[in-house]
């Protein structure tokens, strides 16, 4: 959450490890848009921002669609390096998930014994799925705020303070009744990261904007012609899996 540059920076590119898996995990819906000329992809550009700003969530409610945008501005803010996690349309890229099997669980062994209390190498001990954590984590977190803060929610509060209570999250000083706060927390971080490298198919990172910030092209077919010059700067942009250029 920190505003300066190079620490973003260094942030992002430690997390650009998880890229790659998400670029080639729907490899079968790479359509006729990657032999377009330059004026379709152009085109495909504009037709992906128009479907941003068309985006209307359909898991989350108004309420809580309002969180997820105030809360991802804070874990990945616009600064002088290029635009933050609302620009690249992370909110959108987790509630596209939030309808995917992923968002059910029906990836996850879900019977039980179910536990709270496991230490973190034991893996995941909850009966939650990612719906419920983000459902009741940000119910949660803006009764929170409503009892610390004069009744504000989460969005209302003042950047300072919105820092002040994702951090009380993270380290679990703050107590939910119905998900654990650092659960909460580290599933809005992780999605958060993922919505802001991932392909711009599922959503997020709009113009591939988080590729652009690390230096990363994308899904291209190969790189051979580059193997056997190393520490030569890669000249050409990133391509989407549909084959959009950044």
């Amino acid at each position: 959450m920190s505003h300066q540059e190079e620490p973003r920076r260094r942030f992002l590119r430690q997390v650009l490890a998880i890229v790659p898996a998400a670029t080639v995990a729907t490899g079968a819906t790479i359509t006729q848009s990657a032999c377009d000329s330059n004026s379709g992809h152009r085109e495909a550009r504009e037709d992906a921002a128009d479907n941003s700003a068309r985006h209307h969530p359909t898991f989350f409610t108004d309420v809580e669609w309002i969180f997820i945008h105030a809360a991802v501005d804070r874990l990945i803010p616009e600064d002088s390096l290029g635009p933050g996690a609302v620009k690249a349309g992370v909110p959108e890229y987790i509630d596209r998930q939030m309808e995917m099997p992923y968002g059910h669980g029906k990836l996850w062994y879900m019977q039980g014994p179910f536990h709270t209390d496991q230490a973190p190498e034991m893996g995941y001990q909850l009966n939650l799925t990612p719906r419920d954590i983000y459902r009741n984590g940000i119910k949660e977190c803006d009764e929170y705020c409503a009892k610390q803060y004069s009744g504000k929610a989460f969005s209302k509060l003042d950047v300072a303070t919105q820092e002040t209570v994702l951090h009380a999250v993270e380290k679990g000083q703050v107590h939910f009744e119905s998900v654990p706060a650092k659960v909460f927390f580290s599933y809005l971080l992780a999605n958060t990261k993922e919505g802001f490298l991932a392909d711009p198919i599922y959503g997020g990172n709009k113009n591939m904007v988080g590729w652009k910030m690390v230096g990363f092209p994308g899904a291209r077919a190969d790189y051979m012609d580059w193997i056997d010059q190393p520490g030569v700067k890669y000249p050409y942009g990133p391509v989407s899996i549909d084959g959009r250029r950044g």
